[in-house]
């Protein structure tokens, strides 16, 4: 019952204000008939553990993180003592914890070079809002007192290099640029000779959202890796795979080109307040053993949180732990 009982605290529950407006969709949608099973079902019975199973399967959590999860529930020694199916709730969400955490210390913060240039890599197909992903992880860097430089990397992309100028002014971030349909990597070279020359704290660098073969993607991520490490030594700090939530599993088949092409090491979630499901997170987590950083959880430029797992759950939950 601990986790009930941390969000009970008004200040606890008033700090994850804003995963849980953000995150009302999925709360009220796939996951809002957790409550409506509870509530019919007074027994432990096969046929509840069978729902259960189907409501997380449609939640995004994916079908093998689920069976794994289920067989885990059944066996844990705590239900065996229950005489409610009300009971099964915080064992529940203890076992949602132990998906994200496997037993391990999560650092979902981002890596610092304490003492000079850190650099930012973002991947992941056209359309997750990579973009404006960068803008406002731009701005919130900025307000948290960094000077921060954006590289236009992606220079296949017809609208992407204007795009992504658009998006730095509205952060008060400068950009770099070339024209259309230049190298990259060249690109980034030119970004980091700036942030050395002007000192800049953060260089954000946007990659192309599709090249035509793997290969092709691999070759283009790893040249432009190399001139950042000779460039800048033990940079990339983060190398971020941006998916967009409402897309759920085919997200992750898409996403995993990326993850194969380079050496990911963590995740931004975009668009987690859109979705109707909202389990990604653990799929993620389980079946990839890569942290979140982020989650956006709205439009605006400021609607963007470095991710809690506390927060997170309680925007999953957060009527049933109310009732509590």
């Amino acid at each position: 019952m601990g986790f009930f009982n941390i969000f009970k605290n008004k200040q606890k529950a008033k700090e994850a204000e804003k995963y849980r407006i953000g995150m009302e969709k999925a709360r009220k949608g796939v996951f809002s008939k957790l409550k409506n099973l509870f509530s019919k079902n007074n027994e432990i019975t096969e046929e509840l553990f069978d729902e259960l199973e189907e409501i997380f399967v449609m939640a995004d959590i994916g079908v093998e993180t689920v069976v794994k999860f289920i067989d885990e529930l059944k066996a844990d020694d705590r239900v065996k003592g229950l005489s409610s199916a009300k009971e099964l709730q915080p064992i529940i969400i203890d076992k949602m914890f132990d998906i994200y955490l496997k037993g391990e210390i999560v650092n979902s913060n981002l890596r610092y070079q304490p003492d000079g240039l850190s650099v930012y890599l973002f991947v992941g197909v056209n359309g997750v809002g990579k973009t404006t992903t960068i803008a406002k992880i731009a701005n919130k860097l900025k307000k948290e007192g960094k000077k921060v430089l954006i590289a236009a990397g992606d220079t296949f992309r017809a609208g992407a290099i204007e795009q992504l100028q658009i998006w730095g002014e509205r952060a008060g971030c400068p950009v770099v640029t070339k024209v259309e349909g230049s190298d990259p990597s060249s690109v980034i070279f030119e970004a980091i000779m700036v942030a050395k020359k002007e000192k800049y704290d953060v260089l954000l660098c946007d990659t192309a959202g599709r090249l035509q073969t793997k290969i092709n993607l691999m070759k283009e991520l790893e040249k432009i890796k190399k001139v950042i490490a000779r460039e800048v030594p033990g940079a990339p700090q983060d190398t971020l795979l941006v998916i967009d939530a409402t897309t759920g599993q085919n997200g992750l088949a898409q996403a995993e080109a990326f993850i194969e092409a380079t050496e990911v090491s963590g995740v931004v979630l975009t668009k987690l307040d859109g979705t109707a499901k909202g389990g990604i997170v653990l799929a993620i987590r389980d079946k990839y053993n890569i942290p979140i950083k982020f989650v956006c959880l709205g439009e605006k430029l400021t609607d963007i949180e470095y991710f809690d797992l506390e927060k997170y759950i309680y925007g999953l939950f957060a009527e049933m732990i109310d009732e509590e």
